[in-house]
């Protein structure tokens, strides 16, 4: 029987419990080859760092239809592929929040750019987009609420209603151009996931060629993908289906 040798033991075990922590610190540290930026684009693309403590617990999931347009013939997408199918919003309490990021497009090349990408526009949309009073902005970082039409009780589902339960929370008008971003943002599969059929971007009204002021909408439909637009008018009835986006104040740190 041989003996062993207590120096010899001693280094083993050192060893050993240097590739356990290896081992530890490659599965704590898988992020370490990232910088602090490209971490912090990571949770901004999952819609702010709610929603990455949500997709931590696994309370995102991904459009795997999107997926599917991004795989290359190797069979792999890459990391910033990944991360455009990402399910990037979250609901609380009839309340459905994500970010949108704008980029300067105008009016005019929106309806371009929706119809190069199969989507389909009104007149009044197209209307709209074509009007002097779209204003577009240009990296501009929105949080956006959506109010469910669940919230309201049917008889008080009325434009100038909405608008007050906005002014209450503190939520104010967007800028037009998020009806765009959030059209382009979601499939329809997604909208659906929402419990919604349309989306009323609740902006400054736009007048139309006949002078009416519209809201724009985004719209699901079996016929297609939709940029909608319809009447700004304070006593309109809207359905249950419909939701109403908003935006979500920044707050200062002083604050």
């Amino acid at each position: 029987m041989f003996r062993s040798n207590p120096s010899s033991d001693k280094r083993k075990m050192k060893m050993r419990k240097e590739a356990q922590g290896d081992k530890a610190m490659s599965t704590e540290f898988a992020s370490a080859g990232f910088t602090a930026g490209q971490l912090n684009a990571i949770v901004k693309k999952l819609g702010g760092e709610e929603s990455g403590r949500q997709f931590l617990r696994g309370g995102l999931t991904v459009s795997y239809q999107k997926l599917a347009q991004f795989v290359g013939l190797d069979g792999k997408v890459t990391l910033e592929n990944f991360m455009k199918c990402v399910t990037s919003w979250r609901e609380q309490d009839g309340v459905i929040c994500f970010s949108v990021t704008s980029d300067g497009t105008t009016g005019p090349q929106w309806v371009e750019r929706l119809k190069k990408k199969g989507f389909q526009l009104s007149k009044w949309a197209k209307d709209v987009l074509n009007s002097k009073d779209f204003q577009p902005t240009n990296g501009v970082t929105t949080e956006i609420a959506v109010l469910k039409g669940m919230l309201f009780e049917d008889d008080d589902r009325i434009t100038k209603k909405i608008r007050a339960e906005a002014n209450r929370r503190k939520f104010t008008k967007p800028n037009a151009e998020v009806a765009c971003l959030i059209r382009e943002m979601f499939t329809d599969e997604e909208i659906e996931a929402m419990g919604l059929v349309w989306i009323t971007t609740m902006h400054e009204p736009i007048k139309d060629s006949d002078d009416d002021p519209h809201l724009l909408i985004v719209y699901r439909d079996v016929s297609g993908r939709w940029l909608y637009a319809y009447y700004d008018e304070p006593d309109y009835l809207w359905n249950r289906d419909f939701g109403f986006a908003f935006v979500v104040p920044q707050v200062s740190p002083q604050d």
